[in-house]
Order: C-alpha cells, then sequence, then structure tokens
C-alpha cells in the first residue's frame, strides 16, 4: 500500500501566501505523477497542478503564474506555492500520486492524501 500525508494549509487573507506539501511511503517502486486537487463546496473535484517524474508540469488556467508545484523524487514528496491567493481558490486541497508499488511494478494505481483546508478569507 501507499499512504500520502499532507502538511500544510489553513487561513489566509486574500493577496497572501500558502506551501503545501505531501509525502508518499510505503511499498513504492515509482510514481510517475504527483500533484494536487481541490474540492470547493458545491463543486466537482478539479485537478490545480501536478509533476511528471521527470519534472513537466501542468497547471490550471486559474493558477498559472500564482502556483508553483515542484517534487522531491528521493524523497517522493510533492509541493504546492500559492502565491496571490483569492477567495475562489478556497477549497479542500487534495494530493495525488499516480504510484507503481514493488510488488505490482507495471500496473499504477492512484492515491490520495486526507486533504487539507485552504481558507481565503479577509
Amino acid at each position: 500500500q501507499v499512504q500520502l500525508v499532507e502538511s500544510g494549509g489553513g487561513l489566509v487573507q486574500p493577496g497572501g501566501s500558502l506551501g503545501l506539501s505531501c509525502a508518499a511511503s510505503g511499498s513504492i517502486f515509482s510514481i510517475s505523477y504527483m500533484g494536487w486537487y481541490r474540492q470547493a463546496p458545491g463543486k466537482q473535484r478539479e485537478l490545480v497542478a501536478n509533476v511528471q517524474h521527470g519534472g513537466l508540469t501542468y497547471y490550471a488556467d486559474s493558477v498559472k503564474g500564482r502556483f508553483t508545484v515542484s517534487r522531491e523524487n528521493a524523497k517522493n514528496t510533492v509541493y504546492l506555492q500559492m502565491n496571490s491567493l483569492k477567495p475562489e481558490d478556497t477549497a479542500v486541497y487534495y494530493c495525488h500520486a499516480r504510484a507503481f508499488q514493488i510488488e505490482d511494478r507495471t500496473r499504477g494505481y492512484d492515491y490520495w492524501g486526507q486533504g487539507t483546508q485552504v481558507t481565503v478569507s479577509s
């Protein structure tokens, strides 16, 4: 099994910054994608940003230029630096990883963190 443990999040004023981190542990052979989704009340979960093992990144249009995703492969850890936060960024943020386990290196599975609340409000 693979576990994802998130840290960070909290309350910040509009225009402020916040950082999230997520560490994966367990029987990991490799991780292809690591990233972040978010879900606001009454809305579907959406992909915010992710980064491939080789460093290629993806950002949702709504966060381009404000958020930065990065990862440390040796630590199986992904980060999300959020700047110029807006009230519409308020949501529960979920860490995601597509991981290949040592016991089955040919098939990747999706794993999720428990979620961390980010609230942007004055």
